[in-house]
């Protein structure tokens, strides 16, 4: 699962690299004009565009085997079993948040001044 997750982490890196090479509608590469198709500019907008695809066709196969593994993985595994035996074994904090009330002070006389 550690390999699929770094592998995904590489293929969004390329991804992001292909996407920043391009440029936006119709330019590519290319600068010039209509003389930069003859040196095959074109060609090269192409294979980026269709490298985007595959690039994004993988990183949704990935992310969706690496979800199904990990949904049918946590079940099968005793790690969760374990993250739920220490659960089960903190106290629970009271709702006040943790604190007693305070005794009460009994009264001794009249406080008040005459």
């Amino acid at each position: 699962m550690l390999f699929l997750i770094i592998l995904l982490i590489i293929i969004c890196v390329a991804l992001g690299l292909f996407v920043l090479v391009q440029n936006p509608k119709g330019g590519g590469l290319a600068t010039g004009g209509s003389g930069s198709n003859m040196f095959g500019v074109q060609r090269t907008g192409d294979v980026l565009e269709k490298g985007t695809w595959v690039l994004l066709t993988l990183i949704v196969v990935l992310t969706l085997s690496i979800t199904t593994i990990a949904k049918s993985g946590s079940s099968s595994t005793g790690e969760a079993s374990k993250i739920q035996e220490h659960l089960d074994k903190t106290p629970t904090p009271s709702p006040i948040g943790g604190r007693t009330a305070p005794a009460a002070v009994p009264a001794t006389g009249d406080t008040t001044k005459k």
